[in-house]
């Protein structure tokens, strides 16, 4: 095995062990209760999400103008990764909440 490929077994066995370990019971309930402060926090994060969308529209739209200039001056094709990255992004962005309740 290489380097990489034994680092990448242990930590598989590592984390399959410790998380044996962690009890789970199904018959307490729990529910989640924002910490005192925290609406200030959320605002900063719809501030954030807000700030990162625009700047998704603002890549989308740049990467189109690149393209039509990309294709009236012959240059190299970059414009379509600028978009597959867009996309990517907004879509990470926009789901982050449902892989976050799916990771916990």
């Amino acid at each position: 095995m290489t380097n990489g490929n034994t680092m990448l077994h242990i930590l598989i066995h590592t984390t399959a062990y410790l998380s044996a370990a962690i009890p789970v019971h199904q018959d307490i309930p729990f529910t989640p209760v924002a910490p005192p402060g925290s609406d200030r926090l959320l605002k900063v994060l719809n501030w954030l999400s807000w700030g990162a969308m625009i700047a998704g529209v603002a890549a989308l739209i740049y990467a189109g103008g690149k393209f039509g200039w990309e294709r009236m001056h012959g240059g190299a094709m970059e414009s379509p990764k600028i978009v597959f990255y867009a996309v990517i992004g907004g879509v990470v962005m926009t789901s982050a909440g449902a892989i976050m309740t799916a990771v916990t």
